[in-house]
């Protein structure tokens, strides 16, 4: 595990200078405690910071091939290094090394442009060709690993991180409103769009071929998750199968030199991962609000596997975190989330420097309930327009929000927040947290006339993306390609690697989520049930009570903590004066969803908390504060 850095000089530009690539590894040393490299070949200057897992004397990077005219620097791990090893040895490659890294190099040189396509990991890669002068940008299947770049004709600027690419000093600070928007909308920048206007992510299973005599960024896709024709297995079959290759996947991700272990909340996912280990090293938290504590949960389940398990009850001090995790939020998430993930990542990190966690299963087998939302929002535009909008709506609307994580009336309002969405959203509705009216509401009208793209424009996309898949499945697509990859594994890079941690995700083995998208869709979701067939494996290797219960959710109690610990930081970075200088926001709306939700009228602990996180990166990150 690692961090990548590098530049190329376009046309007659100077050459990137040592400096400029030291400046830029140093930015991410948390990525890469323990050794950094580096090389510089005319025009192409290739970096990383190296966190050692696999072969930890002979891992060094850059890696050459046998004659030093391919190298390449990467963040991830290859799992089927071995079997590629093998086959590469047989076709007359010699290798000098035994670290994962190696078969990349080699794989390029017998395989081409197609040698992506051979790698089961996650990865982030660039490969300098010195012979053909060309260099090869690619990212793994699902986006696991992150890689960003900057092209202005002169420069082309690339790393693991956007503060590596504005240590370089070439990539200029400019927001990105139209951005702003997305990231309002969805507490994350969907696609390959950031809050920068200068900067893009290479999207998941995407590679960028540059020849260096013309310089020319233009990504393409490179592999995608394949459509299956209808099937005859049975429920059975299909239980079969999964729990089998659920364990060979996990199997493959335990390759280390260095101690191991696992999250475990207590959930299915995450159940299930640990019960494949074998023995294992699990770890926990929980907070002192018993509505946000799944520690029991947890507890039961590693005494059912006898694991050795470790957890905590913490009582952080939420303003320093918060102070501390934005230098990490330079590609912003408002997820709640970052903060259990963070402390879980701490604590994890002080016994093993890898640790497997449950994500993709939600994704693979329909495990949120936006999709039986959806399901109810067509039941519910059967009543008769009258008795729903001047009778149920004003009802709910009208009733305050409980204190309580979730329950009746909370997952009612919500519900209805979402069911008032445009319907081509589909069951995106429920992860919107500022529509389109809400949106123009709180931009000034100078701001919102800069914002182009609608809030709906990559769901619609990859809906149409998806092909001609069942409904529901089509649905796991969308969120696979959005919501999984720009949010839920970037929280979990950017927090585990904070604390020089590596995160694998044994669900997102390519080869699983190839056979979880070909499963009927009547074996995900039936009625209000969902993840049917994944709880019945988890049945086999966990106590009952722990896989059928309410879904809960990693989070923490922010709407709470907005009135109390947060309050100071939100008064601040929402102040008056700054916002009416700042011109981008309606002081009015802003002020007006503090003073509701202060007063418990209504939970817009979500729009604020996504105000307050641009706000905190605006001025590290954009300003340099």
């Amino acid at each position: 595990m690692c961090g990548i850095a590098g530049i190329i000089s376009c046309k007659d530009n100077p050459a990137p200078r040592p400096e400029q690539l030291q400046a830029m590894c140093e930015s991410m040393l948390h990525r890469g405690p323990d050794e950094q490299g580096s090389n510089i070949q005319g025009s192409v200057a290739l970096g990383m910071r190296r966190l050692s897992i696999i072969d930890l004397a002979g891992g060094s990077q850059p890696i050459f091939n046998e004659d030093e005219t391919i190298l390449c620097v990467f963040n991830g791990e290859i799992y089927n290094y071995r079997e590629l090893r093998q086959d590469l040895e047989k076709r007359g490659h010699t290798f000098r090394t035994n670290s994962d890294t190696e078969v990349i190099v080699h794989g390029y040189e017998e395989y081409g442009d197609n040698f992506p396509v051979k790698l089961n990991g996650m990865f982030a890669i660039a490969l300098h060709d010195t012979v053909r002068r060309r260099v090869v940008l690619v990212r793994d299947h699902m986006g696991i690993k992150p890689l960003y770049y900057a092209f202005d004709g002169n420069y082309l600027v690339f790393g693991s991180e956007i503060k590596v690419l504005l240590a370089s000093g070439l990539v200029d600070r400019k927001l990105d409103i139209d951005g702003l928007g997305q990231f309002l909308a969805w507490e994350y920048v969907p696609g390959s769009q950031t809050l920068l206007q200068t900067v893009q992510k290479l999207q998941p299973a995407h590679m960028v071929a540059i020849d260096l005599r013309a310089v020319d960024v233009r990504p393409r896709q490179y592999w995608d998750i394949p459509e299956h024709p209808t099937n005859t297995l049975s429920a059975g079959e299909w239980e079969e199968r999964v729990d089998a290759l659920l364990q060979t996947c996990v199997r493959r991700q335990l390759v280390s030199d260095v101690p191991l272990g696992a999250f475990l909340s207590g959930g299915v996912d995450s159940s299930l991962v640990v019960a494949a280990m074998g023995k294992a090293k699990t770890f926990s938290i929980g907070f002192d609000d018993p509505s946000y504590n799944e520690l029991a949960w947890a507890r039961t389940v590693a005494a059912h596997l006898d694991v050795d398990h470790s957890d905590e009850i913490l009582a952080p001090d939420i303003g320093d975190l918060f102070n501390r995790l934005v230098h990490f939020m330079d590609d912003p998430i408002a997820d709640f989330s970052i903060f259990p993930t963070y402390l879980v990542s701490a604590v994890a990190r002080k016994k093993v420097t890898v640790a497997l966690s449950g994500d993709g299963g939600d994704e693979l087998f329909g495990g949120y309930e936006t999709y039986v939302a959806q399901q109810r929002a067509a039941q519910y535009a059967c009543l008769p327009a009258m008795f729903r909008h001047k009778l149920v709506e004003p009802l709910f609307r009208s009733v305050r929000p409980r204190a309580a994580k979730k329950g009746l009336i909370n997952k009612a309002k919500r519900f209805f927040e979402g069911a008032a969405l445009p319907d081509n959203l589909g069951h995106c509705r429920w992860r919107v947290f500022a529509g389109q009216a809400q949106l123009t509401l709180l931009f000034t009208a100078e701001a919102a006339d800069t914002i182009t793209t609608p809030i709906d424009a990559h769901i619609t996309r990859l809906f149409e993306k998806a092909g001609q898949r069942d409904p529901l499945t089509k649905c796991l697509y969308v969120d696979t390609k959005s919501y999984l990859c720009d949010n839920i594994l970037t929280k979990v890079d950017r927090m585990s690697m904070a604390v020089s941690l590596e995160s694998r995700v044994p669900f997102l083995d390519p080869e699983l989520v190839s056979l979880a998208f070909a499963i009927p869709p009547h074996l995900k979701v039936a009625g209000n049930t969902t993840k049917v067939l994944l709880k019945k494996v988890a049945a086999r290797h966990i106590p009952a009570q722990c896989v059928y219960r309410p879904k809960e959710g990693f989070s923490i109690p922010i709407k709470h903590w907005l009135k109390s610990t947060l309050r100071p930081i939100m008064e601040d970075l929402l102040e008056e004066k700054t916002l009416k200088e700042q011109g981008l926001f309606n002081w009015d709306r802003v002020n007006q969803l503090k003073n509701e939700h202060l007063l418990g009228k209504e939970n817009h602990s979500h729009q604020l908390w996504a105000l307050m996180m641009f706000q905190a990166w605006n001025r590290k990150w954009l300003k340099g504060q």
